[in-house]
């Protein structure tokens, strides 16, 4: 990853760099809390009693956004409400100020670089909270998107990461959480935010998906074009008649279809490729006028390790068949640290009675969060810690299965996956 200069504070000064967006924090949360109480007070509040939480999470930084986007897909977990505030932070996140989609498009072709474009729209069409999306014609006459990565970020993101990664390891030191691998989940996971930054990793991200899941004819991702791109400047194809992928304007044969599709390429990523894609989100899936699904994003994408994509696997298909004991297994052969005085008489009845009341239920009577919840309240009362690598596909299910219960809550997202899991377990 190439790191902007002036974006990474020199060693002796990060101290004081996080003291001063602390300070930052809190003050942007408690100018944000009084304009809510002069609200109320004036009675003049929005009446969802939501109004003002997508500005106060875009003031706080990419970091907060990254977060609210995730928790904007879960209705079920939820009111409608605050999704909706924070469903506009998916692709609406106030653009990048024309001085800084300058200083961004120098970095990216400097002086000494030919400018690839003869057209560039200086107005985004999709902001993001890393990047904004422009729209450009190259000489050649092809339309492209350009998705240019906001200047600033890499000093800004570290210092929010270190923020958390300092608290995980104040709550790794309460009683109750000794055993759970709260810092290196944080770790696991700033990694991938970071990796977010590099442009140059979702080209390749894209190239992998489009070679991967080219023969799902209802699927189509972007392909990006290496020429164009820049130091911070992510050049693709443009997919132009987009819509949001949304379910009202279908019919439920129509939602049932488009559901399947996108669990299926799901499936091929975790369970063959061994990628996972943490941001399938409506803010990052489109329809094209042919009613294909577009995926136009790939910087939130994951590489697995081989032994943790088998693991996974194998959990996720005793689960789809209702096997607690075999499940219990995967879970202890994959966990990081087991104590000696564990109860695992106890450990493994307690996954089997977790397993008997999911197995076999449709998408609007399971929830996968209720379920990872129980999952890790037996690990931690039990003492068995999960391998912080396995974060992923399951933030990766929890985003989908939020997509999947708007759309089409008589799914059984575990009965679609075993066509896909049972070849790759085999292989």
């Amino acid at each position: 990853m190439s790191d902007d200069r002036d974006d990474v504070p020199a060693p002796g000064v990060r101290k004081r760099h996080l003291a001063l967006r602390s300070a930052v924090i809190a003050a942007t949360a408690l100018r944000h809390g009084g304009r809510v109480l002069a609200r109320r007070t004036l009675a003049r509040q929005e009446p969802n009693g939501s109004g003002g939480l997508a500005e106060l999470v875009a003031d706080l930084g990419p970091a907060f956004v990254k977060g609210a986007q995730l928790l904007s897909t879960r209705r079920d977990l939820l009111a409608p409400k605050w999704c909706d505030a924070m469903g506009g932070l998916h692709d609406q996140v106030r653009p990048m100020s024309r001085p800084q989609a300058v200083k961004a498009l120098h970095r990216a072709y400097p002086v000494q670089r030919e400018w690839p474009f003869r057209r560039f729209d200086a107005t985004a069409v999709a902001s993001g909270s890393i990047a904004c999306v422009y729209r450009a014609e190259l000489h050649d006459s092809t339309e492209v998107a350009v998705k240019l990565r906001r200047p600033g970020l890499h000093r800004l993101i570290g210092a929010d990461l270190r923020l958390v990664a300092a608290g995980a390891g104040l709550v790794q030191r309460l009683p109750a959480m000794r055993r759970v691998p709260a810092a290196r989940i944080v770790d696991q996971v700033s990694q991938a935010i970071r990796r977010q930054l590099d442009l140059d990793l979702e080209a390749q991200a894209l190239r992998t998906l489009r070679a991967n899941l080219g023969d799902f004819a209802r699927l189509r991702i972007p392909a990006p074009i290496p020429a164009a791109c820049g130091d911070g400047a992510l050049v693709m194809e443009f997919v132009p008649g987009l819509r949001r992928f949304g379910p009202d304007s279908f019919t439920r044969e129509q939602r049932r279809e488009l559901v399947r599709q996108v669990l299926h390429a799901v499936y091929r990523m975790l369970f063959v490729d061994g990628l996972v894609h943490c941001d399938m989100h409506p803010g990052n899936l489109y329809l094209n006028p042919d009613g294909n699904v577009v995926l136009l994003d790939a910087g939130f994408v994951v590489p697995l390790q081989p032994r943790v994509k088998r693991l996974f696997a194998e959990f996720f298909l005793n689960m789809s068949l209702g096997r607690g004991p075999e499940c219990a297994d995967v879970v202890l052969r994959s966990a990081e640290h087991v104590p000696p005085e564990a109860d695992l008489p106890g450990f493994r009845a307690g996954i089997v009675d977790l397993v008997a009341t999911t197995a076999g239920r449709r998408a609007g009577d399971f929830r996968l969060a209720p379920f990872a919840t129980r999952l890790f309240d037996l690990q931690r009362r039990s003492g068995v810690a999960a391998a912080p690598e396995f974060v992923f596909p399951l933030l990766s299910m929890l985003v989908l299965e939020g997509m999947i219960n708007e759309f089409d809550v008589d799914v059984d997202f575990q009965a679609e996956a075993i066509p896909t899991l049972l070849p790759a377990l085999n292989r």
